[in-house]
């Protein structure tokens, strides 16, 4: 499958509803790769079946602050330094990328490496939708570790991790970012492509690709059956934000943690209250303090007027919305991997609340009453 100029958008409006609200700004990076293509670049998305075995399959992707990465633009050299530092420690060459997280920026970035460098992107990721911790990546859910990871940033400087488990990556790639203007590439040792398929979600390229193409026929303003239809889940709520609050979340690794908020959503035709609540994305949803959905099931906020999803870190009161639940990856509805991103693993005391599987069959994790 090759991405061309004219799938861009649809590809953009994918990611962004994959990013559950959080995942980082899409503009930019859809016009990175709007310059590629221009350039003559040719943009190849294949399967890991397509490849060898055998074959080193590089997890890339933008780690960091995202608002950052809007206003410090990537020089170009990041992920060229970054792959030659892990082939140098590794021993093993690069055949073809895959994104650490398909919600949001990373959900195209790495096609613009990938095209950089030369390389096919494998239709896969290592996330399935947005997620805020290098930690509750697929690979570290499944037991393989994060280790030896590449950070290279804009400067110049790059950093190579190799020991400690997932969570010490995660605080030492913390520890760099905060000294090193905000945001850096990530590259994660190889994976074999005959491998792959136990430890990454698969098909999420070119799912992303086809959800945006849905969202965008179904136009401004759909109707809610409309709206369920194009996006394969369910709406929430039809109404205008009501308030907006924001406060400092729990400190994880001893250290101050995300920012936390919630958003209440009043329903214009039932006059009930949706509130929603994040961090770097929508987690819960509680309808009248009942909890209706939540994380990994992915939850988006969409403008009416535009039927762009809106960010977390840039919700505001009084904002017309549809309130949308899409369902989870199956990767994440194994309860063995449940719990790494349920609503406890960001310290939420609640239940995960997800969408039946298809057909309507329950999809084998305690769902709470209340949604239909």
């Amino acid at each position: 499958m090759r991405i061309a100029m004219p799938e861009v958008a649809a590809l953009e409006r994918g990611v962004s509803l994959l990013g559950s609200g959080g995942g980082g700004d899409t503009i930019t990076a859809a016009a990175l790769l709007r310059r590629q293509l221009a350039a003559g670049r040719e943009i190849t998305v294949t399967s890991c079946g397509e490849l060898p075995p055998s074959a080193g399959v590089a997890p890339v992707g933008v780690v960091g602050a995202t608002a950052v990465f809007t206003e410090k633009l990537p020089g170009g050299g990041e992920f060229r330094a970054a792959v030659a530092a892990m082939e140098r420690w590794t021993g093993t060459p690069v055949a073809a990328a895959v994104s650490i997280e398909i919600g949001g920026l990373n959900g195209i970035i790495p096609l613009v490496a990938a095209a950089d460098l030369g390389l096919a992107t494998v239709d896969a990721d290592l996330s399935g939708r947005g997620v805020p911790r290098l930690d509750q990546l697929s690979v570290a859910a499944v037991g393989r570790g994060l280790t030896p990871a590449v950070l290279a940033e804009p400067g110049g400087q790059v950093v190579l991790i190799d020991g400690g488990s997932a969570a010490e990556v995660e605080r030492a790639a913390r520890v760099f970012l905060a000294g090193t203007g905000g945001w850096a590439a990530l590259v994660l040792a190889p994976v074999p492509a005959g491998e792959l398929p136990g430890c990454a979600v698969l098909g999420t390229l070119g799912g992303a690709l086809s959800l945006g193409r849905r969202a965008l026929a179904a136009g401004e303003n759909p109707d809610p059956a409309a709206l369920a239809a194009a996006t394969g889940g369910r709406v929430l709520a039809l109404g205008r934000v009501a308030e907006v609050s924001r406060r400092l979340g729990p400190a994880r690794y001893g250290r101050a943690g995300f920012g936390r908020g919630s958003v209440t959503v009043e329903d214009h035709a039932t006059k009930e209250l949706l509130r929603l609540e994040m961090e770097n994305e929508y987690l819960l949803a509680l309808r009248d303090g009942t909890p209706v959905a939540s994380t990994p099931d992915i939850l988006a906020v969409l403008d009416r007027r535009t039927g762009a999803p809106i960010l977390c870190d840039v919700v505001r009161h009084g904002v017309e919305v549809a309130v949308l639940q899409l369902p989870a990856a199956p990767f994440w509805t194994d309860p063995a991997r449940l719990p790494v991103l349920a609503p406890r693993a960001f310290g939420i005391d609640a239940d995960p609340v997800l969408l039946p599987a298809a057909g309507g069959r329950a999809t084998g994790r305690r769902l709470l009453p209340g949604p239909a």
